[in-house]
């Protein structure tokens, strides 16, 4: 179906919702369920918004009349991200704008009109609205009744047009229906098809093994939340759980479990960010099935912890779609609380520039040949027409520690090599030592790569393997140039050596985070080779220095937002 009849559905769909006698009050107000991040609320506070990677100040306008909006930023508008923000501050000014930016979009855009009238940014609205309810009508009277007539509407409208919404999304849409239909008075009717409903899709989109298609580790983590939420809703209202809804729950515990570091954040991969950290804690609280157990690679991914260490690895084939990383046999490292080793992170925030360079195996903690990705875009752009292929990912516990062995053939066609990582984790958790091969395998890698060696006209095949290192720690150059003294916010103390034949240079980096008005400058450690033959091989080694003690108190977080201010 073409974009311009799915548009004319949707129209017809929202007058057909107008039509309907609207709810008058709430029955119930739900239980806040989402909190955005403070720092953002006070940017809004400020009237300072990021626009295509730039940062426009408009005092006094909303967020759907910042100049120059492209695409993202119109839907974080419509789809009301904003209003999680200013609820995670949560101060007296912060919960007024929120009410007053909600009720001029009602009185605007409330009857059908403008770019938020789609499935998804209409689930995310009622989502919403639902979660901040509380905030939204703290004046009672008018506020409250004008709340629920636009929340009944939008309701409507996805009742509707939620089976044209596109994988996560449409778990988006049911619960926001569900959670409506429990709480505004005469809505109920709409809550069984939609529990029954997104049993259905549960099942669909969470496979047998707890993973979700994207492979992004926040994705899993905010379909979870929801799940969790909606089972909560369902069980207070006295109403059936469908078991398909939560067999899906109890899939997808162990695996987000496992994607988590030792601080409890989520592994950043595949354009997911650490920040629903503590909306995961409570939906994990929250979930009332008992998780299954995971054996082997989670969602695709390998995970060493030993004492205070965490290593998360991305082990297999990067996923289709618009939002997938070319990040094979990249892994970040936290140490207690801080993160050390990390990627860089999604820069869809900042416009698509930062949004392909993010996608980039140069900015994931991995091996890269000069010039190539080890999955790679096509003409458009977007979708990745050329994935690596994981040949192996193997995990195995011996008396010299945790070890994982993984081979990938991203440049089997391009260069005839392929990468192997190998990587082992103390007993003690205090030393993570790996070695990075690139080789020529098979006869006609080793015959394609002797051509690219002739091109190169004596030159070699040049490649750089990169650790990119978050912004609270300090790297200094030591040894000559052949080892990097790291200084953690905690006062832990990291060293990091290498052997083989390359030159540690200590460069810029970026740390591309949303709790960040701007990308975060921070340093990556990178070693520079060239492959003159069939094989290259460096190995390397993190380890805590001496005059680190196996135990250390770390009660400063900065990171951490303060508590929102009370009248």
């Amino acid at each position: 179906m073409s974009d311009g009849r799915v548009a004319l559905l949707d129209r017809l769909a929202t007058r057909r919702a107008l039509l309907h006698r609207p709810a008058r009050r709430f029955a119930t107000i739900p239980e806040p369920a989402s909190l955005g991040l403070p720092e953002r609320g006070r940017w809004l506070l400020a009237g300072s918004f990021l626009v295509e990677g730039r940062l426009v100040q408009a005092p006094g306008a909303s967020p759907w009349e910042v100049p120059g909006a492209g695409p993202g930023q119109t839907a974080e508008a419509h789809g009301f991200a904003w209003l999680d923000d200013l609820a995670g501050l949560g101060d007296r000014p912060a919960r007024a704008l929120a009410r007053d930016w909600t009720f001029r979009w009602i009185a605007r855009f409330g009857r059908g009109r403008g770019p938020g009238w789609t499935p998804a940014l209409a689930a995310r609205r009622l989502g919403r609205w639902m979660s901040h309810a509380a905030l939204l009508t703290e004046a009672q009277g008018r506020d409250q009744a004008t709340l629920a007539r636009a929340a009944s509407q939008t309701l409507r409208f996805l009742d509707r047009r939620w089976t044209t919404a596109r994988g996560p999304a449409r778990i988006e849409a049911l619960a926001a229906i569900l959670r409506a239909g429990l709480a505004l008075e005469g809505m109920e009717r709409h809550v069984g098809a939609a529990a029954t409903a997104l049993g259905r899709e549960a099942e669909a989109q969470v496979d047998a093994h707890g993973a979700i298609a994207s492979r992004s580790p926040e994705d899993l983590a905010l379909l979870f939340a929801l799940l969790a939420e909606a089972e909560a809703a369902l069980t207070a209202a006295g109403r059936p759980v469908a078991e398909p809804h939560r067999a899906a729950l109890r899939r997808i515990a162990p695996v987000l479990r496992t994607l988590r570091h030792s601080d409890g954040g989520l592994a950043r991969f595949h354009g997911g960010g650490r920040t629903v950290a503590e909306r995961v804690e409570r939906a994990l609280a929250a979930a009332t099935a008992p998780p299954l157990r995971t054996e082997g690679a989670a969602m695709g991914y390998l995970r060493l912890s030993v004492g205070r260490t965490s290593v998360i690895v991305d082990a297999a084939d990067p996923p289709a779609g618009p939002h997938g990383h070319a990040s094979t046999l990249g892994f970040e490292m936290s140490s207690g609380r801080r993160p050390v080793i990390i990627s860089c992170g999604s820069g869809r925030a900042w416009g698509a520039e930062w949004h392909r360079a993010g996608r980039a195996t140069p900015s994931h903690s991995t091996l890269a040949v000069e010039g190539f990705s080890s999955s790679r875009l096509g003409r458009s752009g977007e979708e990745m027409t050329e994935r690596a292929r994981v040949l192996s990912a193997h995990r195995q516990r011996s008396a010299a520690g945790a070890q994982l062995s993984l081979v990938h053939a991203g440049w089997a066609e391009t260069h005839g090599l392929t990468h192997r990582r190998e990587l082992l984790l103390a007993p003690d958790g205090r030393s993570l030592s790996g070695a990075d091969t690139l080789a020529a395998l098979t006869a006609a890698e080793k015959k394609r790569l002797e051509t690219v060696l002739k091109s190169a006209g004596g030159q070699g095949v040049r490649f750089a393997l990169r650790f990119h290192l978050h912004p609270d720690v300090r790297p200094t150059v030591e040894g000559g140039g052949l080892c990097v003294g790291l200084r953690l916010a905690s006062g832990e103390g990291w060293s990091f050596q290498f052997e083989g034949e390359a030159r540690l240079t200590l460069d810029p980096s970026v740390y591309l985070d949303r709790t960040h008005l701007l990308p975060r400058a921070t340093k990556q450690i990178v070693l520079h080779g060239v492959l003159v033959s069939s094989e290259a091989r460096i190995g390397w080694t993190f380890a805590k220095t001496e005059d680190t003690p196996l135990a250390i108190r770390d009660l400063d977080r900065p990171d951490l937002p303060d508590p929102p201010d009370r009248p």
